[in-house]
């Protein structure tokens, strides 16, 4: 206990964690419990959280460009961006929902991108950032990440209720598949990093 107080780690001390089970064991290539291959650190956790948030990145252009709902009244079939119904929630004085859809729809993904990047960029470069403050970074953004499919939901459930034929009808659009793969690609991208990582850094400033 007193050498760990002083700053030794487990993998100065050949110590191992294994992912699958979370037995502690000493140096070795698989783990004497469940036999699974063990590392010291998810092997190319950097890159693959890297490729993911590109993909998400490049997800977010037509998730915002692209309608994201068809709706036919009266045989006029009618195209809404998530822009476009943020304005018309605003038009009806729907204040409320128009500011739970913008938070939802462009600020959390966008926020999302942002401290994902941040994360990784500490990691990347060493930036003399405060680790707890990445961490406390990087669980809101899981946390939020929980709730990121609550548009498409709401979509969804608009579309079952409002169905009259011809006369009202309502469904998702292209952009809707975009933006699933959005908050699908940020949590994939979310649970491929490695936190332990930022506890590398040779800079500490807590």
């Amino acid at each position: 206990m007193t050498e760990l107080l002083n700053g030794n780690r487990g993998q100065q001390r050949d110590w191992i964690l294994c992912g699958h089970c979370h037995k502690v064991v000493a140096q070795m290539d698989h783990c004497p419990r469940c036999f699974a291959k063990i590392n010291y650190r998810k092997p190319q956790s950097e890159q693959k959280a890297w490729a993911l948030w590109l993909t998400a990145l490049i997800m977010l252009f037509p998730a915002n460009f692209y309608p994201i709902t068809q709706l036919t009244n009266k045989g006029i079939t009618g195209y809404d961006t998530i822009f476009s119904g943020i304005v018309s929630l605003v038009d009806s004085e729907m204040y409320g929902i128009a500011v739970i859809v913008f938070v939802a729809s462009i600020m959390v993904p966008i926020m999302k991108l942002v401290g994902l990047a941040l994360v990784l960029c500490c990691i990347r470069f060493q930036w003399p950032l405060s680790r707890r403050t990445l961490m406390w970074c990087y669980r809101i953004i899981e946390f939020i990440g929980r709730w990121s499919m609550l548009d498409l939901f709401v979509i969804g459930l608009v579309a079952s209720l409002i169905n009259m034929g011809q006369l009202l009808d309502a469904k998702p659009a292209l952009a809707a598949t975009f933006f699933a793969l959005v908050i699908i690609f940020t949590q994939l991208a979310a649970k491929a990093i490695d936190t332990r990582l930022l506890w590398d850094l040779r800079q500490h400033h807590e």
